[in-house]
């Protein structure tokens, strides 16, 4: 057979994992100014106020519980402060990086057709908000859904059935973490989809959930690596950064230690946020290119500009 045109980051043919991981540094290369520079800018600001969270709120908490941890050590009450502030911060760093695999998607879907999308371009995308609703919605369900199991638990445990309470426990934190997986790659698509579709919100979401149909074990098994690559990657920029800020700053709620552990998460973010994205984006082609035929149309968009 003829080889694939190929007029941007990928061959337009159904890939293999060699080629999404390749096409997904391509996607990085092809566009650093939205790639890095827009991605760097929104995790900055994210963890910038992520930050003053952290240390306010952490400073008022650590300042509540000196008085009843006095004896409990040096520094406990800053340890337990900061990871109350964490927790405050995390929804916000959590937002960021849900907008920006939304518009980072917009820019791997050009750089496949071999053009650049500019930074107004993509800031210009409103469908983000439909995915930032998507996933607020389905953080939702997920809450509730352990919610009810640890409920249950608290209820059987006060009613003296210890047993039952701990078969709950067990039984149920393992049904939840195989129903999280499973409804999360069958949701992997729904942000590519909302992007790039143009369809009201709830349509697409059924039609990425019926994409994902027969592609399950596969989808999965992409994702899993790549989060495992880029979670080394992030622990090869994180570790020695909070070893070094321990070590200079041993109060973890000091500026100078909020500004290297910060430094240190911009610096990660920005590789995952970005890498993620373009995974996402590139499986959503293929997937269509696979069920669908995309790869003609992309072809005959790709031979009309050309």
């Amino acid at each position: 057979m003829p080889p694939a045109v190929q007029p941007g980051i990928i061959p337009l043919r159904p890939l293999n994992l060699g080629e999404i991981l390749d096409g997904a540094f391509r996607a990085i290369r092809a566009n650093p100014k939205v790639m890095f520079g827009l991605a760097a800018i929104v995790v900055s600001v994210a963890v910038l106020v992520g930050a003053v969270l952290e240390w306010y709120v952490g400073g008022l908490i650590a300042a509540a519980l000196a008085g009843d941890l006095v004896d409990a050590g040096i520094g406990t009450t800053q340890l337990l402060g900061s990871s109350i502030g964490t927790l405050v911060s995390q929804p916000l760093t959590a937002l960021a990086t849900t907008v920006l695999t939304g518009l980072l998607i917009v820019s791997v879907s050009r750089s496949v057709l071999g053009r650049t999308a500019t930074i107004g371009e993509v800031l210009r995308q409103r469908r983000v908000w439909l995915v930032v609703a998507f996933s607020l919605l389905v953080g939702l369900a997920s809450v509730l859904a352990v919610g009810l199991v640890a409920g249950g638990v608290v209820l059987l445990a006060r009613a003296d059935q210890v047993g039952a309470a701990v078969a709950l426990g067990v039984v149920g934190s393992i049904v939840l973490f195989v129903a999280l997986v499973w409804v999360g790659v069958r949701t992997l698509l729904v942000p590519p989809a909302l992007m790039l579709e143009g369809r009201a919100m709830w349509p697409t979401v059924r039609r990425a959930w019926v994409l994902t149909r027969g592609s399950w074990w596969r989808l999965f098994g992409i994702y899993l690596l790549v989060s495992i690559l880029v979670g080394v990657a992030a622990s090869i920029v994180t570790f020695p950064v909070g070893i070094v800020a321990g070590l200079a700053f041993p109060d973890v709620l000091s500026f100078g230690y909020l500004a290297l552990v910060s430094l240190g998460e911009v610096v990660s973010l920005t590789l995952t946020t970005t890498f993620m994205a373009a995974t996402v984006a590139l499986l959503y082609i293929d997937v269509r290119m696979r069920r669908e035929g995309l790869d003609v149309e992309l072809a005959r968009a790709a031979g009309a500009d050309g």
